[in-house]
């Protein structure tokens, strides 16, 4: 416990607080949501925790075998309430800007303010801070009650009392059952600042603070090394600057603000701060990153929000918006993959195919954890989404080095060998098939061409010829051959695209599927048949469907410049959002898996990628197109090809600002191409380029050699 002014924490954030009402980073309430579910998690990574929930997880840390395997639970000694004895009135409050919660107690002798948060630099550590501060001159004492819900036991881990450590209380301990057979059992330890049941404001002192932290680690060496850490950034003053340090800085790289709709600019936030709280420090060099599961690490229990798996909501829902702004944070996301190739090794064997397998649900082994085995079975599009997420990582960077030294090529290289062996030629049409699968409209299974499923085994494949060809790797023909006459189905008649062979049009459909083609695959197609598409699915899927759908056929309108459609498309996904802390849930009625980074990654990507129009390939193409709700959009920190860049749009124009380059950074000279007149204007650094545009042209930023 520390006291003084070795925190630095005081009544200025009170003041700071207590102003929080008109800054959109800033969410605020006087009453805590009743469904104990919407409470904001607080994650860096590694560690995820719902505010005053006792219980915690751990990134890669999972309890159970196989379709058993969840994450599993950790005791959290933050588990803590402050209480009153006077009539007091209360706010909390999420500061986006810094990832910290505060609730703050405000009675006629005193302000208490309590602080959590997992700290964002430092991935082992999490925070609370208390502050008190005297209202009224008094010889009195004030004490305040710390009201703990911890109890340091769990079903998944059986812990043992160590020594203490440097006045810490120390448990430790290992998850009941492996992964799979034969596999290792994760060690958690726990160090923490012992919590007192009440704190004292002595009659001589007009405020006080006090500091307790928390680390989780793996081994007894880095629980040890990260209680010292705390300690020592307690007494030099520099706990919560150096969490909010890295908080900054991820800002700086990345923000998305919109003007003219409140909801939609709040949404945009919180998004984005959900999502990065999801991933890795930019700092983190570990390489120990557990993958991103569709409620975060805050979530993901036994029996809860998909027991903390890893699905395609990762590879094709999360990551394109992150992919965008820090591509540190992009390779994290490819290596979680490429350090599962054994287990999807296994998987492809298991099903008596070559290459490699990707499972449906993921942990830490890449072995198929789902309970139900018909999904790792036939679902098996998920392969084409995790090499989609290598391609774009590769057009947006150019970084060949994830593909070689990164072993990036062994997983686009396995999985086109799985494709090879998974399909089976068709004699009637002379073309190949992928028979007896589950698309990702999971209302149907055991169907044969599933769409979505063909063409993103098609491009993988390509994929894989293209980057062979890159690394002057020799390529089998069998990839090239099975790409070219994989079938894709089409209804010559009505021009559109069945979900599946057999589909019955007007039949209901889950969630997106079909009208993913377009967008973030990218099958070409013409105007009408798009809009076909987007007709055909629309008043058919579920509207109690998952959240992330409507984003798709936002951006589908969008390609066809009906602005005013996608964005009532685009507010359907208000209704997942559960104030006040901007938390989401699955499904518009608040049930299923919370807090939904899938729904987040999907609505973040009608904004990032269906206003703006970007796509990149051979060039980062751009075609804005803003509803009239939306005065201007702010996008900040794009990275392309090693340069960031600062847009600004509106309806008639757009500004781009190329930042000056830090250190010896590598980037190209970038110039925007006007399609329509083929003018060519270099980005010169910290110059502002405008542009007006009165017509959907795709233009683009490409570089050029001087």
């Amino acid at each position: 416990v520390t006291t003084s002014s070795s925190l630095s924490f005081s009544s200025k954030d009170l003041l700071l607080a207590m102003s929080c009402e008109s800054d959109p980073y800033i969410f605020t309430t006087d009453t805590l949501p009743t469904d104990l579910r919407f409470l904001p998690p607080l994650a860096n990574g590694l560690l995820g925790w719902k505010v005053y929930n006792n219980i915690m997880h751990m990134g890669g840390v999972y309890n159970g075998e196989g379709g058993r395997c969840h994450r599993a639970d950790v005791p959290c000694p933050l588990a803590v309430k402050v209480e009153s004895e006077e009539a007091a009135q209360h706010s909390y409050s999420l500061d986006t800007h810094t990832g910290i919660f505060t609730h703050t107690l405000t009675s006629a002798s005193v302000t208490v303010s309590q602080s959590l948060y997992s700290h964002r630099y430092y991935s082992n550590l999490m925070v609370m801070e208390v502050l008190l501060v005297r209202q009224v001159t008094s010889e009195e004492p004030i004490t305040v009650k710390l009201v703990s819900s911890f109890t340091p036991q769990s079903k998944d881990i059986v812990f043992e009392s160590g020594p203490d450590y440097k006045g810490g209380r120390h448990i430790q301990g290992k998850t009941n059952s492996a992964e799979f057979p034969g596999g290792s059992c994760p060690t958690v330890h726990l160090i923490w600042t012992p919590v007192p049941s009440t704190l004292t404001l002595l009659p001589e002192q007009s405020q006080s603070r006090w500091g307790f932290v928390l680390v989780v680690a793996n081994s007894l060496d880095t629980a040890e090394a990260g209680f010292d850490e705390g300690l020592d950034l307690m007494a030099t003053g520099n706990l919560r600057p150096s969490h909010e340090k890295a908080w900054k800085e991820l800002w700086l790289q990345s923000k998305v603000e919109a003007t003219g709709s409140e909801s939609l600019g709040k949404a945009l936030i919180g998004c984005m701060f959900y999502l990065l709280s999801a991933f890795p420090s930019i700092h983190d060099t570990s390489s120990s990153f557990g993958g991103v599961s569709p409620g975060g690490l805050s979530n993901g229990g036994d029996g809860q929000d998909y027991w903390g798996h890893v699905f395609w909501d990762q590879d094709i829902w999360m990551y394109p918006g992150i992919a965008l702004f820090y591509p540190k944070l992009a390779r994290s996301v490819l290596q979680y993959r490429v350090g599962t190739i054994d287990g999807a090794k296994d998987n492809a064997q298991k099903q008596g195919y070559k290459g490699i397998k990707f499972p449906w649900e993921s942990a830490v082994s890449g072995r198929e954890v789902c309970p139900e085995d018909i999904y790792g079975q036939q679902e098996i599009h998920i392969n084409g989404d995790v090499t989609l997420a290598f391609q774009h990582y590769l057009y947006l960077t150019e970084d060949l080095s994830m593909f070689t030294q990164g072993q990036g090529s062994e997983v686009i290289y396995g999985v086109a060998d799985y494709w090879v062996s998974r399909v089976t030629w068709n004699p009637d049409d002379h073309m190949y098939h992928l028979t007896g699968v589950m698309p990702p409209d999971e209302y149907y299974y055991n169907v044969n061409n599933s769409v979505y499923t063909n063409t993103v085994a098609k491009f993988s494949l390509q994929f894989a010829v293209e980057l062979a060809a890159l690394l002057q790797h020799p390529a089998p023909k069998e990839w090239q051959e099975v790409a070219k006459h994989l079938k894709i189905p089409f209804d010559q008649e009505t021009q559109y695209h069945p979900e599946f062979d057999g589909y019955i049009k007007g039949h209901p459909v889950k969630q997106a599927d079909t009208v993913m083609l377009g967008y973030p695959l990218g099958l070409p197609m013409t105007p009408e048949v798009r809009r076909n598409d987007l007709e055909a699915y629309e008043p058919v899927t579920d509207p109690q469907g998952p959240a992330m759908t409507w984003g798709m056929f936002a951006i589908g309108w969008l390609e066809l410049g009906e602005a005013e459609k996608a964005h009532k498309l685009l507010e359907k996904c208000f209704k997942n959002i559960q104030g006040p802390f901007q938390v989401w849930s699955e499904s518009s009625d608040g049930s299923g898996a919370v807090n939904f980074l899938t729904g987040m990654g999907g609505f973040l990507q009608a904004v990032l990628f269906g206003y703006t129009g970007f796509r990149s390939k051979e060039c980062l193409a751009f075609s804005p197109l803003l509803p009239n709700d939306i005065s201007e959009l702010c996008i900040r920190g794009v990275n392309y090809l090693g340069s960031q860049m600062d847009w600004l749009l509106r309806k008639e124009e757009v500004c781009i600002i190329l930042r000056e380059q830090a250190g010896n950074a590598k980037s190209y000279d970038l110039q925007v191409v006007l399609k329509a007149s083929g003018t060519k204007l270099p980005l010169t650094p910290g110059n502002t380029q405008y542009y007006i545009s009165f017509t959907l042209f795709l233009d683009c930023i490409s570089y050029f050699s001087q």
